[in-house]
């Protein structure tokens, strides 16, 4: 976490005095972080999913109900703390269109393309092929913080 990224972590902390330091992640979503940031920002985007494989193969715990993030933009400055609210596996040819839609980046075809395309160059970099039926972790998120020095 860079300085900008602690420093708003510790207010949200401050501001949440039950919470713990290691509660809380940062992270960029996706391949156009920018992008994406605005989309949580404005309420457009309310979901994520993330290749369950990549899970095992780097021995990271799952998302959970209740967990908190920072959503940062390209240039790692944080806009904004999540909460997931839900958390599925499923194939990805089985996620339903209102979740694709909440994802916020397009009707279903789009966001299938553009996940399509994202999974298979990240799982590229693993070795490992994309499939229509790979299990994606689905999480749908509230903001429950916005960085106002940025809005």
């Amino acid at each position: 976490m860079n300085e900008q990224t602690t420093l708003y972590r510790n207010r949200f902390l401050e501001q949440n005095p039950s919470l713990h330091p290691d509660d809380i992640e940062a992270f960029q979503f996706g391949a156009d972080a920018n992008y994406l940031a605005t989309l949580v920002t404005t309420g457009q985007k309310t979901a994520t999913c993330s290749a369950h494989v990549l899970y095992e193969i780097e021995n990271e715990a799952l998302p959970y109900v209740g967990q908190y993030a920072i959503v940062l933009d390209a240039s790692d400055h944080p806009v904004a703390v999540i909460q997931t609210t839900e958390v599925t596996i499923q194939p990805m040819n089985q996620v339903p269109k209102e979740f694709a839609l909440a994802e916020g980046e397009g009707d279903y075809t789009e966001w299938w393309n553009a996940h399509e395309l994202f999974f298979t160059d990240l799982l590229k970099t693993y070795q490992l092929s994309f499939t229509e039926d790979m299990n994606l972790i689905c999480e749908r998120f509230k903001v429950v913080h916005h960085n106002l020095n940025l809005i």
